[in-house]
C-alpha cells in the first residue's frame, strides 16, 4: 500500500497528465469504455506498487509510453478473445472522425499497429494521431531528432508491409503500394 505522500503524488500526476493517457487510449482503441479500463489500470498499478525511477524523471513520457503500451495490449487480448454466442472475434470500434487521421480509424490499421514494436507504436501514434514533429517526440523520448526520423521511416514501413499481408487492408494504401504487391 502507497503511503499518504505517495497518494497525494500519485493524485498530483493524475490531474496532471489523465487527460493525456486517456486522450491516447481512446485514440488507439478507439472506444470510450477502454480508454477508461486502460486510464484506470495504469494508476492502479501506480498506486499499488512502488514509483518507477522514469516516472518522476519525465510523467509525461512515462504515462504516454504506458497509455500505449497497454491500449496496444488491449487490441491484441480482444482479438484472441471470442464470444460464446457465435464464436465471432470481437470487433475494434472505430473513433469518430477527425481531420487529418482517418487512416487510423480503421480496425484492421488498429491490428496492424499493434502488431508492431511497442516503440516503433508509440513514435507512430505521436507524428500521426498527436501530430507532433520528430523534434517533440525526440523530446518526449529522449531521443534525437534524426533517431525518430529513422524509427519513423521504418516503423512506416513495416506497417505497410503488414497492411500489404491482410488483402481486407490494402485497400487503405495508395494504388502504386497495392500495384507494387501484386
Amino acid at each position: 500500500m502507497v503511503s499518504t505522500s505517495e497518494a497525494a503524488r500519485v493524485d498530483v500526476i493524475f490531474n496532471e497528465h489523465a487527460r493525456l493517457v486517456y486522450r491516447t487510449a481512446y485514440r488507439i482503441t478507439g472506444s470510450h469504455q477502454d480508454a477508461e479500463d486502460v486510464l484506470q489500470t495504469i494508476f492502479l498499478q501506480l498506486i499499488r506498487r512502488e514509483f518507477p525511477p522514469d516516472l518522476g524523471a519525465n510523467p509525461q513520457a512515462y504515462l504516454y509510453r504506458a497509455a500505449v503500451n497497454c491500449s496496444l495490449n488491449m487490441i491484441r487480448r480482444s482479438r484472441r478473445e471470442v464470444l460464446v454466442q457465435d464464436a465471432q472475434p470481437l470487433s475494434i470500434h472505430p473513433v469518430c472522425t477527425h481531420a487529418g487521421n482517418t487512416e487510423f480509424e480503421h480496425p484492421l490499421l488498429y491490428e496492424a499497429v499493434a502488431e508492431l514494436k511497442p516503440e516503433a507504436a508509440q513514435i507512430l501514434i505521436l507524428r500521426y494521431i498527436h501530430n507532433m514533429s520528430d523534434a517533440e517526440i525526440g523530446r518526449l523520448l529522449g531521443k534525437s531528432r534524426g533517431a525518430i526520423a529513422v524509427k519513423l521511416l521504418r516503423s512506416r514501413a513495416r506497417l505497410k508491409k503488414l497492411l500489404l499481408a491482410n488483402e481486407n487492408a490494402s485497400r487503405f494504401l495508395p494504388s502504386e503500394s497495392r500495384t507494387a504487391k501484386r
